[in-house]
């Protein structure tokens, strides 16, 4: 189920020009989702068409560079694989963004050659992670297994967790920083209130925290940049 479609970004895609789609649905509740509407309010009749989205794209072919693929969480979708397969047919490059939680569909994915670059979160330290998506007692082995496989350098891929001051602490970036250490790329985004959270009243850090926050996770990571500020 698709749900919104930006025609052009500049920023989603590292080094490409491209659109974004937007699939409706998650099996998490992070309550700093920006977008909270496409994971709560996912039947309110604002299903956008495939057949309308590669109306879209064939008329921009030579325009665009490439296809990010966000929601939600597309894995979640049966026909993803079918989504995917008719972008690159068209001739871009796909970019899926995931929680990381279906790592035997990401890597099926990657080995079909239906993704070119992969940004999964990071929500927090594996001990925080059922806190943080709202799921109690989360098994965090899906997500490590599909960390493990980005890792291995199996496609070209950033990891990155949004810093909200209500869910992390020096001590779960340190754990994170552990967790990933040697990553190709991370980056620490700084939570903005989108006006569409699932909980609203959270805050983000300032620039001097986040600042700090980057120096305990370059230890471990020496790739790591910042992001939002």
């Amino acid at each position: 189920m698709i749900q919104g479609l930006q025609k052009l970004t500049l920023l989603d895609y590292p080094g490409k020009v491209a659109c974004t789609v937007f699939t409706a649905g998650c099996n998490f509740r992070c309550p700093f989702c920006h977008n909270a509407s496409l994971v709560t309010h996912i039947q309110d009749g604002r299903e956008i068409t495939q057949e309308e989205v590669f109306a879209f794209l064939k008329k921009r072919r030579g325009i665009l560079d490439g296809v990010c693929v966000t929601g939600g969480e597309p894995l979640l979708h049966k026909d993803i694989e079918e989504l995917l397969r008719e972008i690159k047919e068209l001739g871009f490059s796909v970019k899926l963004d995931t929680n990381g939680s279906f790592p035997d569909r990401l890597k099926g994915l990657v080995e079909e050659g239906l993704v070119d670059y992969i940004a999964m979160d990071i929500k927090n330290a594996k001990e925080n992670y059922g806190r943080t998506i709202e799921i109690e007692d989360y098994d965090v082995s899906d997500v490590a297994r599909s960390v493990q496989y980005l890792l291995e350098g199996n496609v070209p891929y950033e990891l990155r967790t949004t810093v909200v001051r209500e869910f992390h602490q020096r001590a779960d970036l340190e754990a994170i920083g552990r967790w990933i250490e040697g990553a190709e790329h991370y980056y620490l985004q700084q939570f903005v209130d989108s006006g569409d959270l699932i909980q609203p009243g959270l805050r983000g850090y300032d620039r001097d925290i986040m600042e700090q926050a980057l120096g305990t996770v370059k230890k471990y990571v020496k790739a790591a940049e910042l992001r939002g500020l």
